[in-house]
């Protein structure tokens, strides 16, 4: 029951994950003519709400985090949702342990850069006081912690992690014999 849970919680991660990925966080990468006006203006709004600066003029460091967003964990949100919304798909274990891995990595100089770095005011303006930084900290915090909670239950959950009995061998050592 409880790994069901989790299941749905991954699903909903990962299927949210698909319209974030297209029409918010490409919006750094892909030319301005490509998004239309509403869009633009929700992630503007987004930017000077929380003071997200990176958003609207991402670092170099950070625009190689959305490309591999776009290239390597865009194909695996469907594919994910679908298996976490199916359940119990056993294939899904290596790849979802690449992504969480992956993206939990990607996280921490994320998180480092907005607790430690000295936003500029202009031109936009970044975190200044403590309460706005751990503001942004917590909307990028769930990109960390569900990806640590999946990672878990990949090389925990006996649904995913198959264990072999004592006293058995693998079907390649039988044929070895």
């Amino acid at each position: 029951m409880a790994v069901r849970v989790l299941e749905i919680i991954f699903f909903f991660y990962f299927a949210s994950h698909i319209p974030i990925t297209l029409f918010i966080d490409l919006q750094a990468l892909l030319p301005e003519h490509v998004y239309p006006q509403p869009l633009k203006d929700l992630l503007k709004w987004y930017a000077e709400e929380f003071k997200d600066p990176m958003v609207l003029d991402p670092p170099e460091w950070f625009k190689s985090f959305i490309f591999c967003e776009a290239f390597l964990q865009m194909p695996f949100f469907p594919i994910a949702a679908y298996a976490f919304l199916k359940g119990g798909c056993k294939w899904i274990r290596t790849p979802a342990i690449v992504y969480s891995t992956h993206v939990a990595t990607t996280l921490i100089p994320i998180l480092a850069h907005i607790l430690f770095h000295q936003f500029p005011v202009k031109p936009h303006p970044g975190p200044q006081t403590n309460w706005e930084r751990w503001l942004l900290v917590s909307i990028y915090v769930p990109y960390l912690l569900v990806p640590v909670l999946l990672l878990l239950t990949m090389l925990l959950s006996s649904k995913y992690n198959p264990t072999s009995k004592p006293g058995s061998t693998s079907g390649k050592a039988k044929k070895k014999n």
